[in-house]
């Protein structure tokens, strides 16, 4: 009998592929996002030096969402993370969205950010 491969575990596969390709440098960063059913988070990461750079997520307390998983939410996070990073002078990008299809919640994160002045 064949065994089906879980959802996340097709995740996680497509994830390391993506990885393979994609690498943040402390010139351009990986923005890197996890989804879970109630939340959704993002960092920015610093792959040579190996630590995050700049984060926001649904459970931030100075965002006030009440509802963490849905599309108004990873809009409101979008937005915080790209004024987190100009704070921090971080301009540029590389996306790495985790294997995760760029459609709904993720998709709209990433336009976020890019309305809020991230570039990638």
């Amino acid at each position: 009998m064949i065994k089906k491969t879980s959802r996340n575990e097709a995740r996680m596969a497509r994830h390391a592929r993506i990885r393979n390709k994609v690498s943040g440098t402390s010139e351009l960063p990986r923005m890197c996002v996890y989804r879970s059913l109630k939340n959704i988070s993002v960092q920015i990461i610093d792959d040579v030096k190996g630590v995050t750079l700049v984060s926001a997520s649904s459970l931030d307390k100075d965002l006030n969402i009440k509802n963490g998983g849905n599309v108004e939410a990873s809009k409101l996070v979008g937005a915080a993370i790209a004024k987190k990073a100009k704070k921090a002078k971080i301009t540029k990008v590389v996306f790495d969205r985790g294997g995760y299809l760029y459609h709904g919640r993720v998709q709209a994160l990433a336009d976020a950010a890019r309305e809020n002045g991230l570039e990638f």
